[in-house]
C-alpha cells in the first residue's frame, strides 16, 4: 500500500513539472525554429527569425510563453527573397516562372548559335542570381568556296577568314561562263556552306533577223554568255519588245522584238485629229500613222446636232474607222464644209 502512495506522488510530481509549460510552438516552415526547446517555462520569450533566403514581415517578432501554457499571438511571416528580373539574351531564349528564392532560369540559344556560360541560374538566398546570363555566339563557317571562273559577293561585310551563321554568298561567273546550280549558298548551323554551284561555258549562235528589221551586229559565229545585240526596224516600222537581246545561260537568245507596220487613215473626205492637230485628210501627207498611235475622226450626234471625236488606234498596219463616221459627199465637203461634224459645235 505504501508503494502505491509513492507512485502516485511521483506521477503528481511529474505532471506538476509539465503543467502550465509551453510545448514547441507551431510555426510556418520558413521560420527558423533551431534552438527552441521542446518545453518552455512560462514567461520565457522566444525571438523569431527567418530561415536563410527569406525576409521577415509583420510582427511581433517574438512570442512569450504564458502561465496558461499558451504562446502569445503573432502574425510574423517569412516571405521568399526576390531576385531582379533577368536581362534578355540576345539570339537566345530564357524560361522561368518566378524570380523568388530558389527559382531557376533555363537558357537556350537560337538555331545557329552556341551557348557560352551556364545554361541555368538559381535565385540565391542573398537575392542575387547564381550566374549571369550566358552569351549566344554565332556558329562560324570558313570563307565560301569559289568555283573556277567564278566570283562571290557576300550579303554582309567580311572581316578575316570566317563568317557568321546565316551569311549568304551570291555567285556569278566570268563570261562566257554561267552559273549552273543554285546561285546562292548559306553558312548553316552545322558550320558548313550549302552546295557550291559550278561555272560552265555558254555560247549562243548568231541571232536571227526579224521581219522588216535588222540586227546591229551579226558578223560573229558565236556569242558569249550575257553578250548583247540590238535590233532596229526599217522605215516607219516600230520596234515592239526589247531593243536588246542577251545570250542566256541555256545557250539561247532572250525573246526577239518585232517590227510593227504603220497605218494609213482610210477616208477620202473629212477632218481628223492627230497628235493634237486638226487636219483635213487631203493635207495629211504622207498619210501615215505609226503603230499604236491614236487618231480621231468626227461623228454627228443627230439628236443634239453636235459633233464629237471618236478615237481609233493603229495596230500593226490596221486602223479601223469607227462605224459612226459618215463620209460626206463631194458637194457637202466642198460647199458646206462648215456643217461637217468636225466644224460645228462639239457635244
Amino acid at each position: 500500500m505504501g508503494g502505491v502512495i509513492i507512485f502516485i506522488l511521483l506521477l503528481t510530481s511529474v505532471k506538476s513539472q509539465h503543467n502550465n509549460v509551453c510545448s514547441r510552438p507551431e510555426l510556418d516552415d520558413n521560420i527558423d525554429t533551431s534552438g527552441i526547446q521542446r518545453f518552455i517555462s512560462p514567461g520565457v520569450e522566444v525571438a523569431l527569425s527567418c530561415k536563410q533566403g527569406y525576409t521577415p514581415v509583420l510582427g511581433p517578432r517574438k512570442i512569450v510563453c504564458t502561465v496558461s501554457g499558451q504562446w502569445t499571438k503573432t502574425k510574423f511571416q517569412c516571405i521568399p527573397k526576390l531576385c531582379p528580373y533577368p536581362d534578355p539574351v540576345t539570339n537566345g531564349e530564357m524560361y522561368y516562372e518566378d524570380t523568388t528564392y530558389q527559382s531557376m532560369i533555363n537558357y537556350t540559344c537560337n538555331e545557329g548559335y552556341i551557348l557560352t556560360g551556364s545554361s541555368f541560374s538559381v535565385c540565391q538566398a542573398n537575392g542575387t542570381w547564381s550566374s549571369s546570363a550566358p552569351l549566344c555566339t554565332p556558329v562560324t563557317c570558313g570563307l565560301a568556296p569559289i568555283p573556277q571562273f567564278g566570283l562571290v559577293i557576300y550579303s554582309r561585310r567580311v572581316r578575316g577568314g570566317t563568317v557568321d551563321y546565316g551569311m549568304v554568298a551570291t555567285y556569278s561567273c566570268l563570261p562566257p561562263y554561267a552559273v549552273f546550280g543554285k546561285a546562292t549558298a548559306e553558312c548553316t548551323a552545322s558550320g558548313y556552306w550549302t552546295e557550291t554551284p559550278e561555272c560552265e561555258m555558254v555560247m549562243c549562235p548568231p541571232p536571227e533577223n526579224i521581219e522588216r528589221g535588222y540586227v546591229s551586229n551579226n558578223n560573229k559565229l558565236e556569242y558569249d554568255f550575257k553578250e548583247k545585240v540590238r535590233y532596229g526596224c526599217r522605215g516607219d516600222y516600230v520596234l515592239e519588245g526589247s531593243l536588246e537581246v542577251v545570250c542566256q545561260r541555256d545557250g539561247k537568245w532572250s525573246e526577239k522584238p518585232s517590227c510593227k507596220a504603220p497605218c494609213s487613215v482610210g477616208i477620202q473626205r473629212g477632218r481628223i485629229l492627230y497628235k493634237g492637230v486638226k487636219t483635213w485628210i487631203e493635207d495629211f501627207n504622207p498619210n501615215v500613222v505609226l503603230h499604236k498611235d491614236v487618231v480621231s475622226v468626227y461623228c454627228m450626234n443627230k439628236v443634239m446636232k453636235c459633233g464629237y471625236a471618236v478615237t481609233t488606234q493603229c495596230m500593226d498596219g490596221t486602223l479601223n474607222i469607227p462605224e459612226c463616221f459618215e463620209e460626206p459627199n463631194a458637194i457637202n465637203y466642198t460647199v458646206h464644209s462648215n456643217l461637217l461634224p468636225s466644224e460645228i459645235e462639239q457635244c
